[in-house]
């Protein structure tokens, strides 16, 4: 795991220099660089397969080929048995080389050989290209920036922004629709003008100065039968349970310590339980983890978000090593404007901190975790997934089902209808309006951006929208950084491309039935996680108690709100900020406008981070 970038087009070391110790956070076991005429590759790395010999950039037997790169392949070992069948010949024990070698017998089609997250860059100098990849989820990031002449790349932003000829422009676009709507990591663009994403399951090439991008992976085939019977139930299951356990085996590679994130909900006890049964055997392939599991998780005093009751379930069977961090306000403060810094753009709630504070604290104890992300996304987790499901059985008029899943789920809707239907969305989006400078608002009043308005007809579309736009992006972006941050990597063993195509071929009712989230999920682990974990029907998601954090940090919030930074943007409506933050700190106002307040706080401790420093 590291961090990677470069220039095509001109060299410029004392950049690249730069670039490195400003990702020195991603990868402090090393530094390397390669240089040609026109371009340089940088890689700051953090060492966890082949420590000793994995410097890089790496090249192939001529040096005719250089990568720097970010990630990990899962599949690398029965890739590199391929490649050297095809006459390759290797002089590291690294995944990273692996994929030079792939890249010179396939070229651009090699990512369809690979089971794991990265983003690259590899120059060929016998056809004079730059040719970067990220991987399927974009669970490894990789931004670029192009204005004709130069090309910059880098795994974070900041980086980029070393560039003296990239313009410092906040993305008034993306501000918009952060602020209104709470997107963001939507789209191909960012919160800085002329930087961008290269996307998720996209190849980019660079040859005489023109661009090209190519996706080379999409989810082809999307199943959204009903199934009334419940026959196939345990194939479907002992198939998904397959993919699962061999994906979590291959994610526990590795020549430095191995730990678990584990929040106590289904999700993370599943990988947790997971990792415990090959424990129980004494799998050779999970000496990383050591004799006992180390897991890591944050609790609160809230009993309304606090999870150690399961937390200490998991803990309890499995006689894991458990950590247990308790994030506060106090050091939300403390820690706010390094997280702002870190994550480079924007986000939406205070979780992000509690996962930060986990991270920090694993960070003393391992250097890789494994966590759940993305399956709620997959699977069907979130209550506007069962919305959707309903809506397919009205609109195909299978009544009886609709009915028996309308009732079945009521304990699951009820509190997103109490919620979102006390106060019209309309209504919501006129209210975060007014604590907007018009000037500012008026500009995109027309938008329509909300692309969490679509009304998706099938599951599948709803699952597939969430994967790759709303939801997993920001949330991708989140744990990377935050792992990152303090040298470790994050593995997500439930984005494993088989098992997500797997999942996607089989009946909309493997996901959501009889009421039941992630259906499919809570089947396969049968015998293996505790029914009061497999039947958990509260979701929580490492929530944080947001609304009395911010009443506990009210005299420190409304000094920024106050502040004259904070008067002279062009974006918020000072006046009526204050008016409204006073009658939230007085209790009068609803929950609606706690979620604002914290976009607002976030968004000034951005551009007090990116914009008004002289360094940057």
């Amino acid at each position: 795991m590291c961090g990677i970038f470069g220039t095509y087009g001109y060299v410029n070391k004392q950049l690249l220099g730069q670039m490195a110790r400003a990702l020195r956070h991603r990868g402090r076991d090393d530094v390397g660089y390669f240089f040609d005429r026109d371009v340089a590759l940088g890689n700051t790395r953090l060492s966890i397969i082949d420590i000793k010999g994995g410097h890089q950039p790496i090249h192939n037997e001529d040096s005719t080929i250089w990568i720097t790169y970010n990630g990990e392949i899962y599949n690398f070992q029965d890739l590199r048995q391929q490649l050297a069948k095809l006459s390759h010949s290797f002089y590291t024990e690294s995944d990273t080389e692996v994929v030079v070698h792939a890249y010179e017998e396939w070229e651009e089609k090699c990512t369809s050989h690979f089971n794991g997250m990265w983003a690259f860059a590899i120059w060929d100098s016998r056809r004079q290209e730059l040719f970067l990849s990220r991987d399927r989820f974009g669970i490894k990031p990789l931004y670029y920036f192009h204005n004709g002449n130069k090309f910059v790349f880098a795994s974070e932003i900041k980086a980029i922004l070393l560039e003296k000829s990239v313009p410092k422009i906040p993305n008034d676009r993306i501000i918009y629709d952060y602020l209104l709507y709470g997107l963001h990591d939507h789209t191909e663009q960012t919160f800085f003008v002329g930087i961008k994403p290269l996307l998720p399951a996209h190849n980019l090439l660079i040859s005489n100065g023109r661009l090209q991008k190519i996706k080379y992976w999409k989810i082809e085939q999307k199943n959204d039968a009903i199934e009334d019977s419940d026959d196939r139930d345990r194939e479907y299951a002992e198939k998904f349970l397959e993919i699962f356990q061999d994906s979590v085996k291959r994610e526990l590679v590795g020549e430095v310590p191995i730990g678990t994130c584990l929040s106590g909900g289904l999700d993370s006890s599943s990988i947790s339980y997971t990792i415990n049964a090959f424990l129980s055997t004494g799998s050779d392939t999970i000496e990383a983890v050591g004799k006992k599991q180390k897991t890591f998780s944050a609790a609160f005093e809230d009993k309304r978000i606090d999870e150690r009751i399961y937390i200490e379930n998991v803990v309890k069977d499995t006689r894991c090593e458990a950590n247990v961090v308790f994030p506060s306000s106090k050091q939300l403060w403390i820690d706010l404007k390094k997280v702002v810094y870190y994550q480079d753009e924007p986000f939406i709630s205070s979780s992000v901190f509690a996962q930060w504070f986990i991270m920090k604290h694993a960070s003393q104890k391992v250097k890789v975790v494994l966590d759940g992300q993305g399956a709620d996304e997959l699977l069907g987790g979130y209550t506007r997934h069962y919305l959707v499901f309903l809506q397919t059985l009205w609109k195909k008029r299978k009544l009886f089902r609709f009915l028996k899943e309308l009732l079945f789920s009521i304990d699951l809707l009820w509190p997103y209808f109490k919620r979102y239907l006390s106060l019209a969305f309309s209504k919501r989006i006129e209210e975060r309006i007014k604590l907007l400078n018009r000037e500012f608002a008026v500009q995109f009043a027309d938008s329509g951006r909300d692309i969490q308005l679509k009304r998706e007809v099938q599951l599948s579309d709803c699952l597939c929208s969430d994967l790759t736009e709303v939801s997993l992006p920001r949330l991708l972006r989140y744990e990377d950084r935050n792992s990152m941050a303090w040298s470790m990597e994050a593995r997500v063993p439930f984005l494993d491309h088989r098992l997500v195509e797997y999942v996607f071929s089989i009946p909309a009712t493997q996901k959501l039935k009889n009421g039941w989230t992630k259906y499919i999920l809570r089947n396969s682990m049968k015998g293996v996680l505790p029914n009061k974990i497999r039947k958990r029907r509260d979701k929580i998601a490492l929530q944080t108690p947001e609304e009395t954090w911010l009443k506990e940090l009210q005299k420190e919030i409304r000094e920024v709100f106050a502040s004259k930074e904070f008067g002279e943007r062009k974006y918020f409506n000072q006046e009526e900020v204050l008016k409204r933050f006073d009658r939230f700190r007085q209790g009068k106002i609803d929950n609606d406008c706690v979620e604002m307040f914290w976009r607002i706080l976030n968004l000034e401790l951005w551009f007090r981070t990116f914009f008004d420093r002289k360094n940057l």
